[in-house]
């Protein structure tokens, strides 16, 4: 048997933002849909690599989304972090972290809150990881 990770839904409050704020940091809007009268979903990628994210608006949840303590964060790859954290802000995110350089793995990395309030880290590799360093197998990690 084999299984792998492919799709992760996020809920937000405004869909419209939430597209917005993705495709800002350079990912695609490639599906919308109505699932309900209350309920609409948008899926947002880069068609070329990688997973894809969901975003669901449900129109019956008021208010801020209470994030708990169960999800952590997003992980991003780019090959351009400080540019990806700029966009991201302008784009209504607000700063967690600004870019920095990580000598323990060879890495730049910056965090950013999105405007729903999750946290997302930018990552931009120095060189294809290595079964032995941060990210394991290069599956679609590397910068080539």
């Amino acid at each position: 048997m084999t299984s792998w990770l492919r799709q992760y839904c996020f809920h937000v409050t405004d869909i419209e933002r939430s597209i917005k704020f993705y495709e800002a940091i350079g990912l695609t809007c490639t599906s919308r849909t109505q699932i309900t009268p209350e309920i609409k979903e948008a899926v947002v990628e880069n068609p070329e690599r990688g997973a894809w994210l969901q975003l669901a608006e449900n129109s019956t949840i008021k208010g801020p989304i209470d994030m708990g303590t169960a999800f952590w964060k997003l992980y991003v790859y780019t090959d351009d972090c400080e540019s990806m954290y700029k966009k991201a802000l302008a784009a209504g995110g607000t700063s967690h972290t600004a870019p920095v350089r990580l000598e323990r793995w060879p890495t730049l990395v910056a965090f950013v809150t999105c405007p729903d309030g999750y946290l997302i880290e930018f990552l931009q590799r120095d060189e294809s990881p290595t079964e032995n360093n941060a990210g394991g197998s290069p599956r679609d990690q590397s910068v080539n």
